[in-house]
């Protein structure tokens, strides 16, 4: 753990003066990765809950083997092939592991209760325009922002740069990256620094009209021709089939 901390401490030192994920890891002799873990956790102690917070296989059907286990059915064989027919795609090991602990004391299992929100449905809640989140997701997420001041402000900051690219609003670009660089958010932070590294586009790109859809469509029709056409015919037919597709 000493070393863990050590790690995280220089990560986040290197990170602060301006390298990158790719460069700590080499000096620090660490994988990208691993980078990546410690520059995104708050601490030594997060990376390892988060560690311990990854889900199991088995925790999709916790609800079901903790129901049938209170009913009296305490043969694994049996409920690893009930939860195989749910679609469980693991071993019956792992659900034996996972039991174990249940038949000591007075072998009630826990209710699992509601199933936490995924990082995916989190980060659709926030991605989604305030105005057509459903109710019932907007109020999950009220309330994870409510628990956590960082998710909550890391929440406002996607909304305003959302606001940004829909309203051609470029003239505000500064004042979002000064707001994300004085916060703590280690990852928008990186974000708006290579923002700053071509800022003229970058602000072009929220302000003007113009957009390179047109010319991405036209490569990608070049492109499911050249696919169509490759082995099948010469040169001139695949010009041909260009020239006349519209």
């Amino acid at each position: 753990m000493a070393r863990l901390r050590e790690q995280h401490a220089a990560a986040h030192e290197l990170w602060e003066q301006g390298m990158s994920k790719a460069a700590i890891g080499r000096k620090l002799g660490l994988h990208q990765a691993t980078v990546r873990k410690l520059v995104g956790a708050r601490s030594a102690d997060d990376v390892v809950a988060k560690s311990l917070q990854r889900a199991h296989i088995v925790d999709p059907y916790v609800g079901h083997l903790h129901r049938r286990w209170n009913e009296g059915i305490r043969n694994v064989a049996q409920l690893y092939r009930e939860i195989q027919e749910l679609g469980y795609p693991g071993g019956e090991l792992a659900v034996q592991r996972h039991l174990r602990r249940y038949r000591t004391g007075h072998g009630h299992a826990p209710d699992p209760g509601p199933k936490p929100a995924s990082v995916r449905e989190v980060t659709s809640w926030i991605m989604t325009h305030p105005e057509h989140l459903r109710d019932e997701d907007a109020d999950k997420l009220h309330r994870l922002r409510e628990r956590d001041p960082e998710l909550s402000r890391l929440t406002l900051h996607v909304r305003k740069f959302a606001a940004m690219m829909t309203g051609r609003h470029g003239d505000h670009l500064e004042d979002w990256i000064t707001d994300v660089e004085r916060d703590s958010l280690a990852p928008l932070a990186g974000f708006a620094r290579n923002l700053r590294r071509d800022f003229d586009a970058v602000r072009n790109g929220l302000s003007l009209p113009h957009s390179s859809g047109a010319v991405e469509g036209n490569i990608n029709r070049l492109k499911m021709l050249k696919r169509q056409m490759f082995g099948r015919a010469s040169l001139d037919l695949l010009r041909k089939r260009v020239l006349l597709t519209r």
